[in-house]
């Protein structure tokens, strides 16, 4: 049973699986086989700098009323976009709870190709500081929370655990974070995932040979090559990055490594039935040595699934919503914070 979630006025359920997506699979299975949701009217697009010149595009949603919340930063996961299933729910989600949403396209996918010839990579904070930093003054003033999804969500962690880069982050939120990055590819290349890793070695590769992307002809022939993503790691991402191979990649990435260091109100979203990210990379944790940070482990829901009873939003972003209002982030709480 999952974690409850305390709020000033009630109680986040526990998550239950809703049929018929029932099981890890079919939770997982349901982002891709169902497609995105509609996506939110209007929305303004920001092009944020990089220091080298690359700009990174960012979809900022605002709620019709502005009500003194956060601005909530997100960050997709592995060969996504602001067009990911989960961060179009999301964004609407929390939009219509009255948080302005922006949704950072890391460097080199698809809506940051244009303005972009380099690649993100699961621990490059580098970027995701520099583009808070080219936030205007108005949109951060009240604070910015960051929610990562996924290799996002390690993304997100890895930055908090490095002190935040003197930036006005409050707050943190991780779903379905690989914060073991060795131990999450050896899960996807088991046999039983040979389904989901063929699907995600393509979209990879379909990604990072994108046009426009900045390759020298040996990393094409290396990306094209690549049998599983170890290899693509190893003979693409690490070298491309100055790194000796895929497990020096990792062991510098991975978000487990920085947990420590977190020192903001952070949470942790996470199934462990996961068939993506084995469960052991979470229970291995002594989570009581971390303050800072709160978990809610679930024995179900898949990889970015939580399709749950009673509601059709999905259960880690009504937690999330949850937690955020009661640690005093929601809409209206910044204000009178500031009053």
């Amino acid at each position: 049973m999952a974690d409850k979630l305390s709020t000033s006025d009630e109680e986040l359920p526990p998550f239950r699986e809703r049929a018929p997506w029932l099981g890890a699979d079919l939770q997982t299975l349901r982002n891709l086989i169902r497609g995105a949701p509609p996506e939110l009217l209007g929305g303004e697009r920001l092009l944020l700098a990089m220091p080298d010149g690359d700009k990174l595009a960012a979809r900022l949603d605002r709620p019709a009323t502005d009500v003194a919340a956060p601005l909530v930063v997100l960050a997709h996961g592995l060969a996504g976009s602001e067009a990911s299933h989960h961060g179009v729910a999301t964004a609407r989600y929390l939009v219509d709870q009255g948080w302005p949403v922006l949704r950072l396209n890391l460097r080199g996918s698809l809506p940051s190709r244009a303005t972009s010839s380099g690649r993100y990579h699961a621990g490059r904070t580098e970027d995701l500081a520099a583009a808070l930093r080219a936030l205007p003054a108005a949109l951060s003033r009240r604070g910015v929370v960051l929610i990562g999804h996924s290799l996002g969500g390690n993304l997100v962690l890895k930055f908090l655990g490095e002190g935040g880069h003197g930036l006005p982050v409050i707050a943190g939120v991780a779903v379905s974070a690989p914060i073991d990055l060795a131990a999450t590819c050896a899960q996807m290349m088991a046999p039983r995932n040979f389904a989901y890793h063929r699907y995600m070695l393509h979209a990879m590769k379909q990604e990072a040979l994108a046009p426009g992307a900045a390759l020298i002809t040996a990393e094409r022939a290396a990306i094209a090559g690549a049998r599983n993503v170890y290899e693509f790691d190893d003979l693409f991402v690490a070298p491309h990055f100055g790194y000796r191979g895929a497990q020096d990649y990792y062991d510098a990435n991975a978000a487990k490594n920085f947990l420590a260091g977190v020192t903001l109100p952070t949470l942790i979203l996470h199934a462990l039935d996961d068939p993506w990210i084995p469960g052991a990379c979470y229970t291995a944790v002594d989570w009581a040595r971390l303050p800072t940070i709160e978990t809610a482990l679930s024995p179900g829901g898949g990889h970015m699934g939580f399709h749950g009873q009673g509601d059709r939003v999905p259960w880690h972003d009504r937690a999330t919503a949850s937690w955020l209002k009661r640690k005093g982030f929601g809409p209206d709480q910044t204000r009178r914070r500031e009053i």
